[in-house]
């Protein structure tokens, strides 16, 4: 990771996927207006998808029996198969479509979001960001349980407001026209959201882009938020990403869990950057990821190492945290939305070094999933966040924490903001 109304060519642009129930001319129309919005795919879109996916131009089998050349023939088969003859896109757009969506422009950019209100008038707001390749869909299945806790197992008193935004260029959101959409400015624009929404009290969540945004909120300090929550957080000490960055050996003097962590992050130094450079280098050039479904979901695929086999055996027959219609409506929203590109691009502008404290002065909650990209040691997320109020090692879960393991995360949550209540 740097420093992770019209019909086009078979399938649609983000305007026409808006069906707006104001009138010209309403207060709607206002630069700061919230507009309600409704995803609607045309059926011919979804028929352009099928046949594309079933005329794959298959390349060669891997000559390895692991995943070290990359995702594997056979995983991606099985994928194809589902995608064009059972999956169901419209069963993902009515969950969609059952939830509180809206469109409000910030900076000139129209930014989507999910806004989820409960019904307990104590209930602390909480803004959640999701990363690259995940969207909205993400974090979907967590907002019952923070909205109505008590449905779920939890007590009133745990209620949250839900919104969850989509980032600029990603899902639903506009997608800039001109360059410097970067964590920072997306970081002003969610407090502005925050604030547009009535909200002069909240939290805020995220991780992979989502933790590089929530962190660059904090260090704007608007008096309005009061804590921020992470499952990605940026702990690594200046020594072990020089240690990393020229291949030196192991440092000595590492306790096990920061031994842990050094394994995953030069694991992924080694084998798991490769996306993220060319991203971050040239993300105008993977005109394939726009032209081919399969493309774009071979590539959304290999993220990290954890991800992928835990999708891999998933397609297998083996649901674990994740389902099949988890996986293809995540990847089905990219296509639809036409934004493997313009997604990209936030690897472009950041110019943020992604997993260094950055000094954030805000109590700040971690959650240390083993799965992630690197499992953050309590000793360098101690040092890395100067008013840490809570962190917690987890025994499952992974890069897509709120995906993967919905209750796990939420009861996260509860805990990490218990205190700011």
């Amino acid at each position: 990771m740097k420093n992770k109304n019209n019909i086009l060519a078979g399938r649609i642009t983000t305007g026409a996927l808006i069906m707006m129930a104001v009138s010209p001319g309403s207060d709607a129309q206002a630069p700061d207006a919230i507009r309600p919005f409704h995803v609607s795919v045309p059926d011919a879109t979804l028929t352009d998808l099928k046949q594309r996916v079933k005329a794959t131009k298959w390349p060669d089998k891997e000559i390895v029996t692991d995943a070290s050349q990359g995702v594997q023939l056979a995983t991606m088969k099985k994928l194809a198969d589902y995608w064009a003859t059972n999956y169901d896109w419209r069963k993902c757009e009515a969950k969609l479509n059952a939830l509180p969506q809206f469109m409000t422009t910030i900076d000139g950019v129209d930014i989507h979001f999910i806004h989820v209100r409960s019904k307990n008038k104590n209930a602390l707001p909480i803004i959640i960001t999701h990363g690259w390749p995940g969207s909205i869909i993400e974090q979907m299945k967590i907002i019952g349980p923070l909205t109505d806790p008590v449905a779920y197992g939890g007590k009133a008193e745990d209620a949250f407001d839900v919104v969850i935004p989509s980032l600029p260029g990603h899902g639903y959101s506009g997608k800039p026209t001109t360059t410097g959409w970067d964590p920072i400015r997306i970081a002003r624009a969610w407090v502005v959201l925050m604030k547009r929404l009535g909200y002069t009290r909240f939290v805020a969540q995220g991780g992979d882009w989502g933790n590089a945004v929530t962190e660059q909120m904090a260090l704007l300090a608007p008096p309005e938020l009061i804590g921020i929550h992470t499952n990605m957080p940026a702990t690594v000490p200046a020594d072990i990403e020089k240690a990393l960055a020229t291949g030196a050996v192991t440092p000595s003097g590492l306790s096990a869990d920061e031994r842990r962590a050094w394994d995953q992050l030069d694991f992924f130094y080694k084998h798991g950057l490769g996306y993220a450079q060319e991203m971050a280098g040239r993300p105008q050039t993977l005109y394939g990821l726009e032209d081919s479904p399969i493309g774009l979901a071979v590539w959304m695929l290999d993220h990290d190492a954890s991800s992928y086999a835990l999708i891999a055996r998933v397609f297998d027959g083996k649901p674990e945290g994740l389902t099949r219609d988890d996986i293809l409506d995540n990847i089905t929203l990219y296509w639809l939305t036409n934004t493997a590109v313009s997604s990209a691009r936030l690897y472009w502008e950041s110019k943020l070094p992604f997993f260094a404290p950055k000094n954030v002065q805000v109590p700040t909650a971690v959650s240390s999933f083993p799965d992630e990209i690197y499992a953050a040691p309590k000793s360098w997320t101690e040092k890395a966040y100067p008013k840490l109020i809570y962190y917690n090692k987890l025994s499952k879960g992974g890069h897509f924490a709120a995906w993967e393991q919905p209750q796990i995360f939420t009861e996260e949550l509860r805990a990490s903001f218990k205190s700011l209540r």
